[in-house]
């Protein structure tokens, strides 16, 4: 018998069943008679309460804590426990706003064997000198390496990010598929609507795992360490201009590991397959790109270049 009420009933029961005083029953028990006769008294508290009620409707994203700071401002006595015990009972939480995530299967990629069959497409942010945000779109060709595009603004809505692919596909046939993360530009109406209309084919990659899409990550490395880190952009036409320039010069100049140390415009134009994608009128080369991996197209060049050496 722990509880004050187990030893109130147990003195009762004596009482009743031994006719023995109540003085005799607390000694027996061992409980002060004070405890004995002790009554809860409620606190009057329905002044708090209804005040609670009016604080509460009219800041109704205030929590417990925020509406203690308002209620002792008033000169209410009362501390945060007291509030948030009220607050549970009169049903006046706060309710959080929990961020819906979005679920997507495990997808499995075929390997990538011919030009324009994937392109990749992902946003890098930096600021101009006066200090506004630079949003840069960055698109590339998995098979060649190739920086198709980088569009430079302060702002690149789906919109925009439609009229850039429709630009690159013109000058180089569209796409099989586009791997892309989950951005609002991205899984928006407008990309979703030109992937559709134009038999493209949009894979996400898993929220929080952007490793999926290794192959734009890896690229947007290399432009932030050698571009963007390197160059101050005193406004949005220098900025375009410095950027284009080094996007040119990775195409063109800068030589690429996994291409055989080779730029990525050299290793597409060592391509049989590559010259379709740029002169489709040309009678002379087949219209179907025929397939094959990376490695077995840098294979058969070196033994191509050995030949006519």
């Amino acid at each position: 018998m722990v509880e004050p009420a187990a030893r109130r009933a147990a003195v009762e029961h004596l009482r009743g069943t031994q006719k023995c005083s109540e003085r005799r029953a607390c000694r027996l028990i061992g409980v002060k008679r004070s405890t004995i006769r002790y009554r809860h008294k409620p606190k009057q508290q329905c002044q708090l309460q209804e005040r609670l009620r009016e604080v509460a409707a009219a800041r109704q994203r205030f929590g417990y804590r925020r509406l203690t700071a308002v209620l002792k401002r008033e000169g209410h006595v009362v501390n945060h426990k007291r509030v948030h015990r009220l607050c549970r009972e009169l049903q006046l939480q706060v309710p959080r706003q929990r961020r819906r995530r979005l679920k997507r299967a495990t997808q499995t990629l075929p390997e990538v064997t011919h030009v324009n069959q994937r392109w990749s497409m992902d946003f890098v942010s930096d600021a101009l000198a006066d200090g506004r945000t630079l949003r840069c779109l960055t698109l590339v060709d998995t098979y060649t390496r190739e920086s198709l595009a980088i569009e430079v603004d302060t702002s690149l809505p789906g919109t925009r990010v439609v009229r850039v692919l429709e630009r690159i596909a013109t000058q180089r046939g569209r796409p099989e598929e586009i791997r892309v993360d989950n951005g609002p530009e991205f899984i928006g109406r407008a990309v979703t609507s030109w992937c559709e209309e134009n038999g493209v084919r949009l894979w996400h990659i898993q929220p929080g795992k952007p490793q999926q899409n290794g192959h734009i990550e890896s690229f947007n490395c290399r432009f932030r360490d050698e571009c963007l880190n390197a160059n101050w952009f005193r406004n949005l036409r220098d900025a375009r201009g410095k950027i284009e320039a080094w996007r040119r010069d990775y195409n063109q100049q800068r030589p690429h590991s996994s291409l055989g140390w080779r730029t990525p415009e050299e290793f597409r134009a060592a391509l049989p397959f590559a010259f379709p994608i740029l002169d489709t009128a040309g009678s002379r080369y087949p219209s179907r790109l025929p397939f094959g991996s990376l490695r077995s197209a840098l294979t058969d060049t070196a033994t191509c270049q050995t030949t006519s050496s």
